[in-house]
C-alpha cells in the first residue's frame, strides 16, 4: 500500500500533467500568435511549482530531513521563464513592425467607445 507522502507526490505530478495539457489545448484553440504566448507561459511556471512540490516532498521523506536545495531549480525557472516569454513576445512585434503589419494597440487605448 502506498504511503500518504507517495500519494501526494503522485497527485502533484498528476496536476502538472493536466496543468501542461491544457497548456497544449490554449496552444491549439487560440488564433494567434499573441493570444498563444499565454497558455504555455503561465501553465510552465505553475507546472514547474507543482514539480518542484513534488520533489521536496518526494527526497524530504526519503532522505535526512528537509531538502530545499530544490528550491534553486524553481527559483531559476520562475525568473527565466516569463523572461523568455516577453523577449519572444518583444521580438514577434519586432518582426511585424519590420512587416508592415497592423499591430496590436498598445495598452491604456480605449478601442471602444466608453457606455454611459
Amino acid at each position: 500500500m502506498p504511503s500518504i507522502p507517495d500519494i501526494i507526490v503522485a497527485l502533484l505530478m498528476l496536476a502538472s500533467g493536466i496543468v501542461a495539457l491544457v497548456a497544449a489545448l490554449g496552444l491549439l484553440r487560440l488564433p494567434h500568435f499573441f493570444m498563444r504566448m499565454h497558455a504555455p507561459a503561465i501553465a510552465s511556471t505553475l507546472g514547474a511549482w507543482l514539480i518542484t512540490f513534488a520533489s521536496i516532498t518526494h527526497f524530504s521523506t526519503r532522505g535526512n530531513g528537509l531538502q530545499l536545495h530544490i528550491w534553486l531549480i524553481i527559483i531559476l525557472l520562475s525568473i527565466t521563464g516569463p523572461v523568455t516569454t516577453v523577449v519572444l513576445v518583444r521580438a514577434a512585434l519586432f518582426r511585424r513592425r519590420l512587416a508592415g503589419d497592423p499591430l496590436p494597440p498598445p495598452l491604456g487605448t480605449q478601442t471602444t467607445t466608453p457606455q454611459k
